[in-house]
């Protein structure tokens, strides 16, 4: 089947990712129907949205112009109560560094690193886009609520879920990090996975169009 929707990433993860969520959503699964903007040689764009859903729009718009063809993209972040909700839409350079996972998550932990249990709180919030070559334009959001553990565990996920203990899960085995779980665990919950749900039925009305 020819790919009928490009998602605006060129985190092979990520991708992945968002073709196992919506591989639960989308009528026969999402096999053969997503390519990335990284196969399609498309170039990243500049995101300089001051919102979630704003950046997700700027990915969208400029993946559907560039391959002509129905695109999705996510904007997320994590945001930590006691820093006014930052690092934000700030999150993948909130070191210096544009993707630096590990620099990134030692950063935010010194940050807090005198702050008790109670005051560690946060969230992930995902923004979902969908853009359709006739110009309409599709955005919603998804969130996360959790706590920051005291230093990184887990060897799944990426970006900061080593370092994020999510409220839905079964605590009498544990309280696990975002990285501890199996992707299935964490695709039930995620922020990316909530936002998701909410704008499948778009993308399936634009698939069977």
């Amino acid at each position: 089947m020819n790919a009928r929707v490009v998602v605006a990433t060129h985190n092979a993860k990520k991708l992945r990712e968002l073709e196992r969520i919506l591989s639960e959503m989308v009528p026969g699964g999402a096999e053969g129907l997503l390519v990335s903007a990284a196969d399609m040689d498309l170039p990243d764009v500049v995101e300089d949205g001051v919102t979630f859903a704003a950046n997700a729009l700027i990915k969208a718009r400029a993946a559907c112009q560039g391959a002509n063809m129905p695109a999705v993209a996510d904007d997320s972040g994590i945001a930590v109560d006691v820093l006014g909700g930052a690092p934000g839409i700030f999150s993948a350079r909130w070191a210096g560094k544009h993707g630096d996972d590990a620099a990134n998550r030692d950063l935010l932990l010194a940050q807090v690193s005198d702050i008790n249990a109670p005051h560690r709180r946060a969230r992930f919030v995902c923004a979902a886009a969908l853009v359709l070559p006739d110009g309409r334009e599709f955005v919603e959001i998804g969130e996360m609520t959790g706590r920051l553990a005291r230093e990184a565990r887990g060897e799944g996920g990426f970006g900061y879920d080593p370092i994020f203990v999510p409220d839905d899960q079964d605590f009498r085995q544990g309280p696990k990090t975002a990285a501890e779980m199996s992707a299935a665990e964490k695709d039930a919950i995620s922020h990316r996975s909530r936002a998701l749900r909410l704008l499948a039925p778009q993308i399936v009305a634009a698939l069977s169009e």
